[in-house]
């Protein structure tokens, strides 16, 4: 199990925070259309690094891992997985190792995205973490998946949208959805916007396809490739 932290992002539309890594066996394996199907984590230099984590060529254990997690100064805006999911193999959420990650964050302000399918076990443990201040974003892949989160009611949405989707619209059950302010405005990032890290957040924050392999994503949000 293999972790990383880089502790300043030069990533432009991120900002200056510290940002993690999880290996890839953390990614969900019947829930993610995305899965080698356009994920962005898998472009460029970034699907370099994923590999080099995954294969533990550049890593930490996961307690060397919390510890800098909780090492992170002040009240600090953090954003866990850049690529990789929750801890726990595959469709399962580790709650033990989540309950350490969410101690570590105490004071900070962490937020990060899922896939993993939101069973009963796993709706328990996001859940809890939200209410923790841990802001675990769940991620639909289509309008009407961000609609079917929501009304979970546990934690936050996000949702994949088409590269030319407008800036503010509505979901068929009449959630508000914004495009993420950093694809809208090249002032704004996530150490600026904190969106994505208030785990009360009601607006579900739409991404517009981007990276090399957008036409794939593009493709899935418009439910053509489930």
């Amino acid at each position: 199990m293999n972790y990383h932290i880089t502790t300043k992002s030069a990533n432009a539309k991120t900002g200056p925070i510290p940002v993690t890594t999880s290996h890839r066996g953390t990614c969900p394996t019947a829930n993610c259309p995305l899965r080698l199907n356009g994920c962005y984590a898998d472009n460029g230099p970034l699907g370099i690094h994923w590999n080099a984590v995954s294969s533990g060529k550049r890593r930490d254990d996961w307690p060397t891992f919390v510890a800098k997690v909780a090492a992170i100064e002040g009240n600090g805006i953090w954003r866990h997985n850049q690529a990789g999911d929750l801890p726990g193999d595959g469709d399962e959420i580790d709650g033990l190792m989540l309950n350490q990650l969410v101690r570590a964050n105490a004071g900070k302000q962490g937020f990060t995205y899922t896939h993993k399918p939101m069973t009963p076990a796993n709706a328990a443990e996001v859940a809890w973490a939200v209410k923790q201040g841990f802001a675990i974003n769940l991620s639909a892949d289509t309008i009407q998946e961000a609609d079917e989160l929501a009304a979970m009611q546990i934690a936050p949405v996000v949702v994949v949208l088409p590269e030319n989707a407008p800036a503010s619209q509505k979901t068929p059950g009449n959630r508000v959805v914004v495009v993420c302010p950093a694809q809208t405005n090249d002032h704004v990032t996530c150490s600026t916007c904190r969106m994505c890290a208030k785990p009360g957040r009601r607006v579900i924050i739409g991404f517009r396809a981007h990276g090399t392999q957008k036409a794939k994503a593009e493709a899935v949000c418009q439910g053509g490739a489930r």
